[in-house]
């Protein structure tokens, strides 16, 4: 039966699809289909808007319209249907010794200050100023040993090409974790760093992204691990423009 009600409107042209709005949903009913976040079904919205905090393009706001009443009955169905199906999915395994060496862990010997100083930068075609592989946020585990008492630099994918100088400027010292805020999966993502943040004993974060809206998601990312974990660590956020320029620097 349909009535005039509070629920929920997205606007499309303000979305960019990053998925935070998703977990903030206790019933289910928002997705994110053809990089736009939907509403599901308007009986399994309650209209409440938990969800609105978490957008960062202030894309979602409660309105008043004609839409079928909210149903409980439905909800319970509809989240035992998603959690059946996510138990059926197939489950990743660890990889096996000598398998894909994109997931396998590796720690690179560190140059001494010496050494340091008497080799080219990798932009003139001397050693990488990277420490460890592999640096996908996705396929970092977080007992990884490269984590433990870490700096560690989160960086949106794009920053490697757009900063001249990306090793030199931001990684020295610092262990990497590499992933796109928009088209990789944010609720993933909120839940390895909660994990990295318990297990690691971090030292710092540095969060390094682009000025486009989108790379924006990581710092919400980021708030959202803390606060899932319960603790949190000093974090230094660094913006940089298209053409790798840097913007901002602030510390939360």
């Amino acid at each position: 039966m349909k009535n005039v009600r509070k629920i929920i409107e997205i606007d499309e042209e303000r979305c960019d699809g990053c998925g935070l709005c998703v977990p903030d949903c206790a019933e289910g009913s928002l997705e994110i289909v053809d990089g736009k976040a939907r509403l599901v079904e308007d009986k399994l919205c309650d209209g409440l808007g938990a969800c609105l905090g978490a957008c960062p393009q202030d894309a979602l706001k409660i309105i008043e319209r004609e839409a079928d009443e909210f149903d409980e009955e439905a909800v319970e169905e509809f989240l035992a249907g998603k959690k059946q199906e996510e138990a059926h999915k197939p489950q990743p395994t660890a990889p096996p010794a000598g398998g894909c060496p994109s997931a396998r862990l590796q720690s690179f010997t560190p140059q001494t200050p010496c050494q340091s100083a008497n080799i080219p930068t990798a932009a003139a075609g001397g050693d990488s100023a990277l420490s460890h592989w592999p640096i996908q946020i996705r396929l970092i585990p977080p007992t990884a040993p490269f984590l433990k008492n870490a700096d560690v630099l989160i960086a949106a994918d794009c920053t490697a090409v757009a900063v001249p100088g990306f090793q030199e400027k931001y990684l020295q010292d610092k262990v990497v974790m590499m992933g796109c805020p928009k088209f990789d999966d944010a609720e993933g993502y909120i839940q390895k760093f909660a994990d990295i943040i318990d297990e690691a004993d971090l030292n710092s974060i540095t969060v390094l992204i682009v000025e486009v809206p989108c790379c924006s998601s990581m710092n919400v990312i980021v708030k959202k691990a803390f606060e899932k974990a319960g603790k949190s660590v000093p974090v230094e956020q660094i913006t940089v423009s298209t053409r790798g320029q840097e913007l901002e620097r602030k510390a939360w």
